[in-house]
């Protein structure tokens, strides 16, 4: 009798172990399904085995091959373009199958005697028999009924519980004659249970069910999967084993090390090659693969891990599956249900939560807490919030359900009834996200007043006046346009402090969200007034005469980010000419390289027009790079030095607030001017609070930031600082031409290097250990300057600088910071000095020491 193996399924209900796997290929005691499924057939005498294959089939083929290794002869049929169904497949194999053959499906568990069932066959001179099960809850099955002769009388495909009318299910076992299939076409899909069966039903074919003894069961989802592999180690399915028996009830492979004081309780099987080291607890239920390593004092509570595993020290693994090739780091937790796809990574002292999935070929970082399915990107990070807000790819980090959560994160460390502003840019994604984010806020008894698309200028320069709690702004990221920023600012308009983040981040992953009752849901509504408010207090900052008086020329690029911008009305109305290039909308967002290209583009309409400057406005409102009356760009550490100078110039004696990786060029200007330079860590929250809490400031952030003016509001404003460049220009009876060519020489150079969060702690203690502490400054970051004559260098310091015989340079001037990117895995170098070959030479080195020390923390 030949035997025909249902093989072709993809599982989806066992995802993520079948991403990248067909599901009979899936282990159960450390061999696949169909292997199993071989196994019986053979012991019931039937070698000759005819396998169809859709998903994946290579990987089932390579595996058995011609059958030989397995004591059968195999053949396949490969459904190329659609499948078939259970039935369509086997008519298209119909000139193999010439005698009785038997169906037998390729997802299941079970030790039925096939010889019996065959028997009834033949002694019911059956056309079809159908080998049934009892089970103790039928509605996810197919319920055959048969009457006192084992004859079929009807079919109930998954029936409701009214229809519960016997408790004996079809197993997906059949013994056919080959006369059925006439009644099925060829290449057309067809079911044996939805389509065939019914048929023959219906033509009085002779049609049986043989009620089985013994195990069975349906390895349909990852509750059964875990179950039938518990119950085949507690021997309740008789199943062979590939390992010997080394005490009761526990199976260990060939070559696999046991340190001695490792505790196993049976029943468990431990695979070929594996290495179990010291302390580890194995608890009874526990199935672990081929070329596992578990390290020291690791606890494992029934896993199921898979082959080329790695488990690191202290992981902690509880009714858990981990996919092959995956690896668990230090103190890591995987808990009950989750499933961690295969290559995945979990990171140190990570923890992923019950009934979890994570997808092949993830990366969950060190200290993260993953609560939700990891399915599209590739990263679960530890943190929402990174340098500036939170970001992620849109629509695959940044989807709807997480900014829901976000939004009802948000809303649980407020007060009820409370009341924010939300508020976005121009594009489709960016309204969606909102709209998700006011849904969250809505749930947990929180007001909206819904800006909708409003530059996030105006948002926070309406928020202390609306007398909100805070807000949020929503938009395509300003130097990533497949990703989106959410920006949450507090009752000032200013981004929210690293406590309140915690408290956000805190509600998100412990999952402590206020739900308010209906009466309490909060309301929308949408305030109109926004625009006034702001070009009041637009023109309450600016000399407006000035201005007037200026018949200043102004060229603007929005850079297809914006409709309808405010500004040339502004400028207008103070009777500039203001010349707008690209304002319409492109709901994707430019390259780096479409950006430069305008840039050029910019440059050449400034010079044509004879305009007095040209500006590239980006980030919703809040960044932009200048151009010179020459069509020359004025940007990054040039373009804060040339601020710099004009603030000052205009307010003797005042501040300005800039980053701490900031040029030394603006002291320089600043001692011109008797101007005080104050440096604050590298994130907008911190610019944005020195601005505010020094006294006399006249300008905070950077070229690459952007600015601040404080009298006006808390945060970054392109639109206003353009204008009060036309302002001091004016007043200052001076170009941009004449202030750059006043500009101190800049020699400031940057490199990134990629360094993985756990190295980035060791790595910035390894720096203050090997440098004089005379010698650091640690705002953010680790700041190292360079010796002057008389002091003593550390070793490592000498080593540095034996390579620059011109060494004694000013203290302030000659510098490198080291700063930890805070939300990506890798570090930024800065170096600054007076000499450019210095420079370059300086940042060289400590790029290159900052590689080595990262590969030799990683190996």
């Amino acid at each position: 009798m030949r035997a025909v193996l249902m093989a072709g399924g993809s599982g989806t209900r066992l995802r993520p172990l079948t991403c990248d796997l067909p599901k009979p290929m899936v282990s159960i005691l450390n061999r696949p399904i169909a292997e199993h499924i071989i196994n019986l057939l053979k012991r019931h005498h039937i070698t000759e085995i005819i396998a169809t294959l859709h998903y994946l089939p290579d990987l089932l083929r390579d595996y058995f091959q011609d059958g030989s290794d397995f004591g059968v002869q195999m053949t396949y049929a490969v459904e190329e373009d659609q499948p078939l169904g259970t039935a369509g497949c086997v008519k298209n194999i119909e000139e193999l199958l010439n005698s009785t053959f038997l169906v037998i499906s390729g997802d299941s568990i079970t030790d039925f005697d096939l010889e019996a069932a065959i028997a009834f066959h033949h002694a019911k001179r059956s056309q079809a028999t159908i080998i049934l099960t009892k089970v103790s809850n039928p509605l996810e099955f197919g319920v055959v009924i048969t009457d006192e002769n084992q004859h079929i009388t009807r079919f109930l495909e998954k029936p409701s519980p009214g229809e519960i009318f016997s408790d004996t299910v079809n197993t997906g076992i059949y013994i056919l004659e080959p006369e059925v299939l006439e009644y099925l076409t060829v290449d057309k899909e067809a079911d044996f249970s939805k389509d065939l069966f019914p048929l023959l039903l219906e033509k009085g074919k002779p049609m049986y069910g043989y009620v089985a003894e013994g195990y069975w069961c349906d390895v349909g989802n990852l509750d059964t999967y875990r179950e039938s592999q518990y119950d085949a180690l507690a021997k309740k399915v008789n199943l062979d084993f590939a390992y010997t028996e080394w005490q009761d009830q526990v199976w260990i492979g060939q070559n696999t090390q046991i340190d001695s004081s490792v505790i196993i309780e049976p029943p468990c099987l431990i695979g070929n090659n594996c290495r179990i080291m010291a302390r580890v607890k194995i608890e009874g239920g526990t199935v672990i693969g081929d070329n596992v390593t578990v390290g020291v004092d690791s606890d494992l509570k029934r896993p199921i891990v898979c082959n080329g595993a790695m488990i690191g020290d202290e992981v902690n693994l509880s009714g858990c599956v981990l996919g092959r090739g995956a690896r668990v780091d230090r103190r890591a937790h995987v808990m009950e249900g989750a499933v961690v796809g295969s290559l995945s990574t979990v990171g140190e002292e990570s923890q992923v939560s019950p009934n979890v999935r994570v997808w092949p070929s993830k990366n969950i970082e060190a200290g993260a807490t993953l609560h939700t399915n990891l399915i599209w990107g590739h990263t679960a990070h530890r943190n929402l919030f990174g340098q500036r807000g939170v970001q992620g790819l849109a629509n695959i980090d940044i989807t709807p359900t997480f900014a829901v959560k976000l939004g009802e994160a948000y809303g649980s460390t407020l007060k009820p009834a409370s009341t924010v502003i939300v508020s976005r840019d121009q594009r489709s994604i960016a309204r969606m996200v909102s709209r998700s984010l006011i849904a969250g806020l809505m749930s947990v008894g929180i007001n909206i007043q819904n800006l909708e698309a409003t530059a996030i200028p105006l948002s926070r320069t309406v928020v202390p006046k609306f007398g909100v709690a805070g807000g949020i702004h929503v938009r395509v990221h300003p130097d990533r346009p497949d990703h989106i920023l959410i920006e949450i600012f507090d009752s000032q308009g200013i981004n929210i402090s690293k406590s309140q983040e915690k408290k956000i981040e805190g509600a998100y992953f412990k999952e402590e969200l206020r739900r308010a009752q209906i009466s309490e849901i909060g309301e929308v509504t949408y305030p109109g007034s926004v625009i006034d408010i702001y070009s009041k207090s637009f023109q309450k900052h600016l000399n407006i005469e000035a201005i007037r008086h200026s018949g200043s020329k102004v060229v603007i690029d929005y850079g297809y980010g914006v409709s309808g911008a405010i500004l040339p009305l502004l400028l207008g109305k103070f009777g500039c000419d203001a010349v707008v290039l690209n304002a319409s909308l492109n709901q994707v967002g430019l390259s780096f390289e479409e950006r430069e290209e305008l840039l050029v583009q910019l440059g050449e309409v400034v010079k044509a027009l004879k305009a007095n400057f040209g500006v590239q406005v980006s980030a919703n409102g809040e960044q932009l790079i200048l151009v010179d009356e020459q069509g020359y760009a004025v940007r990054g550490e040039m373009l804060t030095g040339l601020m710099v100078n004009i603030m000052l110039t205009a307010s003797p004696r005042s501040s300005v607030v800039v980053p701490v990786q900031t040029s030394s060029a603006i002291e320089k200007i600043a001692e011109r001017y008797q101007g005080k330079v104050i440096r604050t860590k590298a994130n907008p929250t911190a610019l944005m609070e020195a601005s505010q809490t020094n006294p006399n400031v006249v300008l905070g952030g950077s070229g690459s930031m952007g600015f601040i003016f404080p009298q006006l509001h808390p945060g970054f404003d392109a639109m206003f600082c353009i204008a009060k460049l036309i302002e001091m220009l004016m007043v200052q009876e001076r170009s941009l031409f004449n202030i750059r060519a006043e500009l101190p020489p800049i020699k400031h150079l940057s490199q990134t290097v990629r360094c993985p969060w756990t190295v980035k702690g060791s790595l910035m203690r390894h720096l203050i250990e090997t440098h004089s502490s005379r010698h650091l400054e640690l705002i953010d970051g680790v700041k190292i300057y360079f010796p002057t004559p008389g002091t003593e260098p550390t070793p490592h310091e000498a080593s540095i600088l034996a390579h620059y015989p011109h060494s004694a340079y000013d203290h302030k001037d000659h510098w490198v910071l080291i700063l930890p990117d805070a939300g990506e895995p890798m570090v930024h170098i800065f170096a600054n000095g007076a000499d450019s070959q210095w420079v370059e030479s300086i940042l060289n080195d400590y790029t290159n020491y900052v590689k080595d020390f990262v590969n030799h923390e990683t190996q």
